[in-house]
């Protein structure tokens, strides 16, 4: 089936650092301390310099107060750490795959924009484990690189179907998966947690929309996405379809209000891991 094969190319092509694997470990040892995470991640000076950063922007209250990554695991917590080393990684994950098809700036910008909105959204729901929203969000698309990268003739028709239908569904059509559903399975075969790959994996999943509401959080957060970025092509696409209704009880003002947050952290974001 060609899902497994572009799941399998990327694998073979790309690998989880081991400092993602440690890190994960370390932070589902009840044993362990800040000093542990942080002797960790200062294995990796380019990694440090990003934590150190992050703990002391104006995404925190304690701008150019953090001078130790424990004292920055403190701050920001061991979650949101793990969270931005997977984002770190994601980062070097989208350049290995960098192909002439895709503008790859565009491409980082709305992965994060759909993060951001997929954070802004969880916050807003109250649910649990917010920050992982961002890392699902940006992740979700991390397959199309993948795919242009290992099939370019065969990504170069989907790129060229203007048939008035919405991007998964095209996906589906020319591949036979979504590329949501490509990028779950490359998540879960990194042995990413549970959390964080199976919502991906099934976004554009209808009949989980309807009943999970970490999918339909990712799925509002892609419709929204491309209503904001890509309008001239999706702005009049629906927000709100039943299922996702079904899940998700929020008004236009609190879709607006996600939709600037994304706007002003993506370049917040962005210039703290690129």
């Amino acid at each position: 089936m060609l899902l497994e094969k572009y799941a399998a190319f990327a694998a073979k092509s790309f690998t989880l650092p081991d400092v993602c694997i440690r890190l994960r470990a370390t932070l589902d040892d009840p044993r362990s301390s800040a000093d542990d995470i942080g002797n960790l991640i200062g294995i990796d000076p380019s990694l440090t310099a990003k934590v150190l950063r992050l703990a002391n922007s104006s995404l925190f209250r304690f701008p150019s107060q953090i001078e130790s990554v424990s004292k920055a695991i403190n701050v920001i917590g061991g979650e949101a750490l793990y969270n931005l080393v997977i984002a770190e990684t994601a980062s070097t994950a989208f350049k290995r795959f960098q192909t002439d098809l895709i503008d790859i700036d565009k491409h980082w910008n709305a992965s994060v924009y759909c993060g951001m909105v997929a954070k802004s959204l969880a916050m807003r729901l109250n649910l649990r484990g917010a920050e992982r929203f961002f890392v699902m969000g940006m992740l979700q698309n991390l397959s199309e690189l993948v795919v242009a990268k290992r099939a370019p003739k065969r990504y170069t028709t989907y790129l060229n179907d203007e048939k008035d239908a919405l991007p998964w569904d095209r996906q589906a059509s020319h591949f036979g998966f979504t590329f949501a559903h490509c990028s779950g399975i490359i998540l879960e075969n990194w042995k990413l947690p549970l959390g964080l790959y199976y919502p991906v994996t099934h976004m554009n999943d209808v009949s989980r929309q309807a009943v999970d509401v970490d999918v339909s959080v990712l799925a509002l957060a892609s419709r929204i996405t491309i209503n904001q970025l890509e309008s001239q092509r999706y702005g009049d696409i629906a927000l709100f379809t039943s299922e996702i209704a079904n899940n998700i009880d929020l008004d236009m003002e609190v879709i607006n209000n996600s939709a600037e947050y994304a706007e002003v952290e993506t370049s917040k974001v962005s210039s703290l891991i690129q």
